[in-house]
């Protein structure tokens, strides 16, 4: 085994395609997530593993089928609480790291905007930084991005697209008007 192998699962779920990739050191005790991947506009699950994890084989591990078994309850519909110590954070700069630890604290059924998310981490005129930040989350779902939206409720922006952002949240139980944007009471303050 090398000194780190990659390793993935794919998961089927009404979303699509699902996929999960850890890092397994050479003890084998101690798995890491280094990526998820749900459906985009453009190419396959399994195409963005590859790309991303080269040579990444299918496999499992006791604390990652745990986490699987939740993600399967999540994309079923139900509410779960991921454990975030099983995401290797050292993947993301500092900023980012700040950005994803807070997101990962938006409850399900509420969104935050993205200045709000900018003012929470004390940096309130970052707003775009903090949207960068989102769009390059290696652990969508388990770091809900999909939760925050843009200052005047509507979505923004998504890498799984739009439809699947509303699709998410719309599962989690917010609400939009008919214009597309996330009503007011769903907005955690």
């Amino acid at each position: 085994m090398n000194e780190n192998s990659y390793f993935h699962r794919l998961l089927t779920s009404v979303f699509g395609t699902i996929g999960m990739v850890w890092r397994q050191d050479r003890s084998g005790r101690n798995p890491w997530i280094a990526g998820i991947f749900h459906p985009c506009e453009g190419l396959g699950t399994e195409d963005q593993i590859e790309a991303t994890f080269p040579g990444s084989k299918p496999g499992s591990h006791l604390r990652i089928d745990a986490v699987i078994g939740l993600m399967e309850r999540f994309l079923a519909g139900e509410a779960v609480d991921f454990p975030l110590d099983c995401l290797d954070l050292g993947l993301c700069g500092d900023f980012q790291r700040k950005v994803l630890r807070q997101e990962f604290r938006i409850p399900r059924g509420r969104v935050m905007r993205y200045g709000g998310l900018a003012a929470r981490i004390g940096h309130p005129r970052a707003a775009r930084a903090v949207g960068t930040a989102l769009a390059r989350n290696p652990f969508p779902l388990i770091i809900p991005c999909h939760r925050t939206v843009q200052a005047d409720g509507s979505l923004g922006g998504f890498g799984g697209g739009l439809k699947l952002k509303r699709a998410l949240l719309e599962m989690e139980g917010v609400a939009f008007d008919g214009n597309g944007r996330v009503l007011e009471p769903f907005f955690q303050q």
